[in-house]
């Protein structure tokens, strides 16, 4: 047992050196020696985890996809109304995206390249799915505008990374009003008018 827990540290050691100095240096200045140097292992101890460093880079994805997706959706309930699991979800992103910031930069910087590959992606989506549900229930029921999800995704959600890299900047500091704002934003740009 404490030959497998060893195993997952080191893992975790390496997933967390990617994403400290992809957040620093991008992902091109990010050779596996550093990430090896960072996370304390020899270089060829990262190949008994991954394949290269596109498979570190995927994995990590993947993985803080999967913890960001399961924070958010921690206390959401299928039954909710539409709007309501939508605020809950929204509150609890935003809430994931100020309080694990370097887990959210990364996911920011991976959204936005093609250095990720399209299975990774679509592994991360799947991550999504209670989110997607609500919005194609949304969207039968009148309440969501019948745009795909990917508009709704870079309407309502999208904003919060560009909060949240302005606060880690320090141009500006998100307090409660700010956020209650920046939600209400994001309802309006996607909810039918009525």
């Amino acid at each position: 047992m404490a030959k497998l827990q060893k195993s997952i540290d080191k893992r975790n050691a390496l997933v967390k050196a990617t994403i400290e100095l992809v957040n620093n240096n991008g992902f091109h200045a990010t050779p596996m020696s550093k990430i090896a140097k960072m996370a304390n292992v020899s270089p060829a101890t990262i190949y008994l985890y991954f394949e290269n460093k596109q498979d570190l880079l995927n994995q990590t994805y993947v993985d803080v996809k999967a913890e960001y997706t399961n924070y958010a959706f921690a206390t959401y309930d299928t039954n909710m109304e539409v709007e309501a699991g939508f605020e809950l979800i929204w509150k609890r992103i935003a809430h994931f995206k100020l309080k694990e910031c370097e887990n959210a930069m990364f996911l920011a910087q991976c959204d936005n390249t093609p250095i990720i590959d399209e299975d990774s992606r679509q592994e991360g989506i799947k991550h999504l799915q209670p989110l997607l549900d609500l919005w194609d229930r949304g969207k039968k029921e009148g309440i969501i505008k019948p745009m795909t999800n990917y508009m709704l995704y870079a309407y309502a959600i999208n904003p919060l990374s560009f909060l949240m890299m302005s606060e880690q900047r320090g141009a500006m500091k998100l307090d409660q009003s700010h956020l209650e704002e920046a939600y209400q934003s994001a309802w309006s740009s996607i909810k039918v008018c009525q």
